[in-house]
């Protein structure tokens, strides 16, 4: 008996000293703009924010830009407006960046392969919209739509692949 009425006061205790909980929690939040605050004085544009926490890190001001080498002066005739290329000669890639470059060309080009074989097989299965009903497809139509559906996405998205691949390698021509 002693045992029972120790346990509801326990009981009684921890359920009010959870009620007091919400009141010892963070107060309101309000979005004004892109700024969260807890206090919005005279501005209108705020919003409260519920259903979750808002965690706010202070951030660093970026760097300031180098500033732009002086460009010489124009020569006679010449119109300033237009900043000539580097010649070609300074432009050259050291032996470490050809040999990515080229590590990186026969990977695009094992990969643009494999999305090939991908594709061709996409478009074998697909069979013109009309592939072969599996399961229970014959019995729920809808169920065959979504299939094929899903498989015309899955050639674009690959379609989309291959046009990528094909744009790296052409770059790195």
């Amino acid at each position: 008996m002693k045992t029972a009425w120790l346990l509801a006061s326990v009981v009684v205790a921890a359920t009010g000293w959870l009620a007091m909980a919400p009141a010892s929690a963070q107060d309101r939040i309000y979005r004004c703009g892109n700024e969260y605050t807890n206090r919005i004085g005279n501005r209108k544009d705020c919003k409260v924010v519920e259903g979750g926490n808002v965690t706010v890190v202070m951030g660093t001001a970026p760097a300031a830009p180098a500033p732009a080498p002086a460009a010489p002066p124009p020569a006679s005739g010449a119109n300033p407006r237009v900043v000539s290329a580097p010649p070609a000669a300074s432009r050259t890639a050291s032996p470490e960046q050809r040999a990515r470059d080229a590590d990186a060309k026969v990977i695009l080009e094992q990969e643009l392969r494999r999305t090939e074989a991908r594709q061709a097989e996409l478009v074998k299965e697909y069979n013109n919209g009309e592939p072969e009903k599996i399961g229970g497809e014959a019995r729920n139509y809808q169920k065959y739509l979504d299939r094929v559906a899903e498989m015309k996405a899955s050639m674009e998205r690959n379609q989309s692949d291959l046009e990528g691949l094909k744009r790296e390698l052409s770059r790195l021509k």
